[in-house]
């Protein structure tokens, strides 16, 4: 199947979520190209981009995880190619 590059931002407003949100990249990890965390203390928040690698629907399978851990916010966008 055809594949698509994909960017996935993520907020966590909940330092309970990061285990679960970890765990889930971790199973996820194959499609992973790279991701960068970024701690905003200020605002006590921290801010994930992740770019997968994938067929459309395990990109959206896990921005629907990712989603529905309480205290996280997730957004995609896709690649056209």
């Amino acid at each position: 199947m055809e594949t698509r590059v994909a960017l996935i931002g993520i907020i966590v407003e909940d330092v309970e979520a990061v285990e679960k949100l970890n765990a889930l990249l971790h199973d996820f990890g194959q499609y992973i190209i790279g991701r960068m965390g970024i701690p905003y203390r200020e605002k006590e928040i921290n801010i994930i981009s992740v770019v997968v690698n994938a067929e459309l629907n395990v990109i959206s399978t896990l921005a629907g995880k990712l989603g529905m851990i309480k205290g996280v916010s997730v957004k995609t966008i896709y690649s056209k190619k």
